[in-house]
């Protein structure tokens, strides 16, 4: 931000276009999202934590529309396994399949780290791992199924809130930081402030899931920074020793 010779802020802000639905048992409606993007067959992709349960109700509710269910997913988005239509942690898979081919994304989260609503999209090739941001990874649809997120442990959920809760303050000091994105970042961070304590003793409390919207919000209309650049940074070390 800057200020003119009014001394006024001047700033630019791009809102992002992705249609959001957020409730409790909102999976149900993911048919008539489908609908709404002018098709009529689903690939569903998942991990396989969440085959039987989530992944496997959405296949019920799709029904017809759905015609094949891939549960290969895992973290860090492999090139070479996501030119085989498998792995992948599942919203950066849906992405890397989606900058690929273009098709459209219907997303449905169930932890609070806010990928779903940034055009941005981590892949790994060879144990390097490497960054783009581009409006083809965007998800058209954002469905956001409180439900989905029951099955957190409380532990993983608090890990998964303050990730969140560092988008958001990432998104106060970034270069191209401004104030509707400081004003989102506020609330985000207000939002899981409140909740997180009460989903640690409470893993049905249904208060967290709007505030981590918020903040991956933030995190897709702002560019990263430091909190970012360490997260890729140890997610590297990571991938590097494993491959030792």
């Amino acid at each position: 931000m800057s200020l003119d010779e009014n001394g006024m802020e001047s700033f630019q802000y791009t809102a992002l276009p992705a249609r959001v639905v957020f409730g409790f048992g909102t999976l149900e409606k993911v048919a008539g999202e489908l609908g709404s993007l002018g098709r009529n067959r689903a690939f569903v992709l998942s991990d396989p934590h969440h085959a039987t349960a989530a992944a496997a109700r959405l296949m019920r509710v799709l029904g017809d529309f759905a015609v094949h269910l891939s549960t290969d997913a895992v973290m860090h988005t492999p090139v070479e396994i996501t030119e085989r239509v498998s792995g992948g942690s599942t919203i950066g898979l849906a992405k890397a399949l989606a900058l690929r081919t273009d098709l459209p994304q219907i997303v449905l989260p169930t932890t609070y780290a806010g990928s779903e609503a940034t055009p941005v999209l981590g892949e790994t090739r060879e144990g390097q791992k490497s960054t783009i941001r581009s409006m083809k990874v965007l998800p058209e649809v954002i469905v956001y199924d409180v439900e989905l997120t029951y099955g957190l442990p409380p532990a993983i959920s608090l890990v998964s809130g303050i990730n969140a809760i560092a988008h958001a303050v990432e998104a106060l000091y970034a270069k191209d930081a401004n104030p509707v994105t400081s004003s989102l970042a506020e609330q985000g961070i207000a939002a899981l402030g409140r909740a997180l304590p009460r989903i640690v003793s409470d893993p049905t409390n249904r208060s967290a899931r709007f505030g981590a919207w918020v903040c991956g919000a933030c995190l897709g209309a702002v560019g990263m920074s430091l909190h970012q650049q360490e997260s890729t940074r140890k997610q590297v070390e990571e991938l590097r020793r494993q491959r030792r």
